[in-house]
């Protein structure tokens, strides 16, 4: 897996990166070419058009959209880091029966105020049974129960927090848990999600204060399932994300 040296500008910090590989149609596993050399840019701005950069599969030479690299400094700043640019089209014929049709457009826009889903799940599920949330110990706890609850198994919490901020993991499923006073911001959410891409998981996001309308939309547009902890330890969904959850479950 090629990695390259990536310095965040916010505080210093070094990083070895390797861009995620995700499998193409073909069965090739491809990832971004990262650009060695080139400084990475703290994200400021995101635009769905930025969020995604054009590769070529080295298996079948079908050219497809991926997510545009980035990382998420233990300083809060999310770092873009660049990617060489696709050259001419390739010459050698493509493997038989791969595809080449155009990318698919992933530039709309971002998806619909929440909207509550009917709870229907396919296997029903006994009713949660929270437990009072007085510490952010608690708060993680609380979060782990009902992740249980949804059917995610092998729940595990680290001693104490990482710097990935990632405070619970299951197989399948990565969540943070934010038991500050101040809601959570689209950079929280944007951490997450990176930090599920790499984990190959779902990204579930629990927070004691809520979240800012924008951290509402992004969490919208990247498919992240939002739920508010009240004292009581019931988490509510806040999203449409989050309602689907609830009804499928794990």
């Amino acid at each position: 897996m090629e990695s390259v040296p990536v310095r965040c500008p916010a505080c210093g910090r070094g990083h070895a990166y390797a861009a995620p590989a995700y499998p193409c149609p073909c069965g090739s596993p491809t990832a971004p070419p990262l650009l060695r050399g080139a400084p990475a840019e703290p994200l400021t701005h995101r635009t769905w058009d930025d969020d995604w950069v054009t590769v070529r599969c080295a298996g079948c030479g079908r050219l497809d959209q991926w997510p545009q690299p980035e990382l998420c400094c233990p300083c809060g700043t999310v770092l873009r880091v660049p990617v060489r640019p696709v050259t001419a089209a390739r010459t050698d014929t493509p493997a038989p029966g791969a595809d080449t049709a155009a990318p698919p457009d992933r530039t709309g826009a971002v998806g619909p105020s929440h909207i509550p889903l009917p709870r229907t799940a396919a296997h029903p599920r006994p009713s949660f049974h929270p437990t009072a949330i007085r510490t952010g110990r608690d708060a993680v706890n609380a979060a782990a129960r009902y992740l249980a609850w949804l059917g995610y198994r092998e729940i595990t919490q680290p001693p104490e927090r990482p710097a990935s901020r990632i405070d619970l993991r299951a197989a399948g499923v990565v969540a943070q848990v934010d038991a500050g006073t101040r809601p959570a911001t689209p950079r929280d959410v944007e951490c997450l999600w990176l930090n599920a891409l790499n984990a190959s998981a779902a990204g579930v996001f629990f927070s004691m204060a809520g979240y800012t309308e924008d951290a509402g939309a992004r969490a919208d547009g990247l498919g992240i399932p939002l739920f508010v902890l009240d004292p009581t330890g019931t988490p509510q969904p806040v999203n449409s994300p989050a309602d689907e959850l609830i009804s499928t479950g794990a």
